[in-house]
């Protein structure tokens, strides 16, 4: 298959091209930098003045968006949360502009997405067949994407949503920060404790993206989130059996709103979110409990 990856620099996005090539698959990645090119990997520069992006690339089987400022860098200030907010937007309609030149449209379209578009809830769960829906930045701005995202069906295109928990990896996202106390012998419960943690091991992200490009008859929003979800306390806690490190010095929410500010939602809240779809349509998940997750990422 010929693919077509935004936002493929990134720490999803390295790792997706490492499996695709190992599948034997051509790889094209969208960037705003000039980078070489080797065997079946190729970059295209877009989202520049003067750039025409589906000239090169040609006609291509599959599209899929990872492209977006991070949640995780800065503070949530009103302008980094406007940077957050317009890139995915504007990335997101540029791929549908370059879609809607291509004589042959690809056959589907994955979107990134996040679990943020569900309400935090110490005692709800939600799966896909949630409705309920934030009044919250996170939860304005999941759902304007999927929103923009759906116009590809338009096309006739297959259009899916991966909608991410806390990612965890040791080259990136959540993990690194939570584990840092830890290994200075400071850590221990963030906040009440109570708040849900839905969590999936990276490995088992790109096996889920690869297995949503090959499920032709997987449609729509999917919880891309281990089955078996911890509430923070007992997370922490984990962290510090498999590095033999205590779990006892508490991060009251006080100092971590004063800390992070805005972006203190992201550990002080959360939502018990299960991979309904996954599991239904048989996806085997690699590391769907954290113990084993952690020894891998941390030992």
């Amino acid at each position: 298959m010929k693919i077509v990856i935004a936002g493929g620099t990134g720490f999803i996005g390295n790792k997706l091209i490492d499996l695709f090539l190992q599948e034997g698959h051509e790889v094209i990645v969208l960037t705003r930098k000039v980078r070489p090119s080797s065997n079946n990997l190729s970059y295209v520069v877009w989202l520049e003045d003067n750039t025409s992006p589906e000239k090169e690339i040609g006609n291509a089987d599959v599209f899929i968006n990872l492209a977006g400022v991070s949640i995780n860098d800065g503070r949530w200030t009103e302008k980094h949360q406007k940077q957050i907010y317009d890139s995915r937007m504007v990335a997101t309609y540029e791929l549908l502009r370059i879609i809607s030149e291509m004589p042959q449209k690809p056959s589907v379209f994955i979107n990134a997405s996040a679990i943020g578009i569900y309400p935090v809830s110490l005692n709800n769960v939600y799966t896909e067949d949630s409705t309920d829906m934030p009044d919250d930045f996170l939860g304005r701005t999941v759902h304007d994407w999927e929103k923009k995202a759906k116009r590809a069906e338009e096309f006739g295109i297959r259009t899916v949503f991966m909608r991410f928990g806390v990612v965890l990896g040791n080259d990136g996202g959540a993990l690194p920060l939570m584990a840092l106390p830890y290994k200075l012998f400071a850590g221990g419960t963030v906040g009440s404790g109570k708040q849900w943690v839905s969590w999936i091991h990276v490995v088992d992200v790109v096996r889920a993206i690869l297995f949503a490009v090959r499920s032709e008859r997987l449609r729509g929003p999917v919880n891309v989130t281990a089955p078996f979800p911890l509430r923070m306390k007992e997370f922490g806690k984990t962290i510090g059996s498999v590095l033999g490190r205590p779990h006892w010095i508490p991060a009251p929410s006080i100092a971590m709103r004063m800390a992070l500010g805005q972006k203190s939602k992201l550990v002080l809240e959360g939502q018990k979110v299960l991979p309904k779809v996954l599991l239904e349509k048989g996806f085997d998940f690699e590391f769907p409990k954290l113990e084993s997750a952690l020894r891998d990422l941390l030992t």
